[in-house]
């Protein structure tokens, strides 16, 4: 599967499902699982997208890590 934006769906539906830090490992450990071939890119471009909408804030920038906002869920 390759469609971007049925795996930013995907991605999102899992850190709003499961809550806590996210990584661009933990975010491509999720589309892997869920049968996808995700790039860092993808990820890191999703994470972005989600932390303008308020679901994700960035609380570390190297190595980047998010965190899920406690009401966005």
């Amino acid at each position: 599967m390759s469609d971007e934006s049925t795996q930013s769906g995907s991605l999102e539906h899992s850190i709003r499902a499961l809550g806590g830090l996210w990584d661009t490992t933990r975010g491509m450990t999720v589309l892997r699982d869920a049968g996808y071939t995700p790039n860092e890119k993808h990820v890191r471009r999703t994470y972005r997208r989600l932390a303008e909408a308020g679901l994700l804030t960035k609380v570390q920038d190297r190595p980047v890590q998010y965190r899920v906002e406690s009401g966005a869920v």
